[in-house]
């Protein structure tokens, strides 16, 4: 019985120091400044119908880091980020409103920013504050940069 207890309170307590650990890396990532949800859908199709909206799409934090966006996963210990997306390679390609299941899959004010990155089509879900901000940032690009904002 006493064997038990003992290992319940062991795994109790790994849980607990394994959430701590997520909001003491989310802290670490927002510290600099310039942080925003953003959910991301890496090689996203083209043709909606070979693949649902809906499946894909990764909850995350992105953060400007001068000429990049870091976008770091949100349930992972990496101290790294996932993808760094560099200012000069995005292309921006449309931009819309989540459709069927993504309303589902992403957070509730949701826009979604279809972007080229070096050639891999790549989605973007942020909050319209925050693509206000993206879009912002992409423009302000230094002279000689090419930026495709659409």
């Amino acid at each position: 019985m006493v064997l038990a207890l003992l290992l319940c309170g062991a795994v109790l307590l790994l849980a607990l120091a394994g959430l701590f650990a997520f909001g003491v890396r989310r802290r670490l990532i927002q510290r600099p400044g310039g942080t925003f949800d953003c959910n991301l859908r890496w090689e996203a199709p083209e043709d909606p119908s070979r693949e649902p909206r809906g499946k894909g799409w990764t909850y995350g934090v992105a953060r400007y880091n001068g000429d990049e966006v870091e976008w770091f996963r949100v349930f992972s210990y990496a101290p790294r980020p996932r993808r760094t997306l560099e200012r000069g390679g995005i292309e921006v390609l449309e931009r819309r409103d989540p459709e069927g299941e993504e309303e589902l899959a992403l957070l509730s004010d949701a826009v979604i920013l279809a972007c080229s990155v070096r050639g891999t089509r790549v989605e973007l879900a942020m909050s319209d504050d925050a693509l206000t901000g993206f879009l912002a940032w992409l423009e302000a690009a230094p002279p000689g940069q090419r930026v495709n904002v659409a």
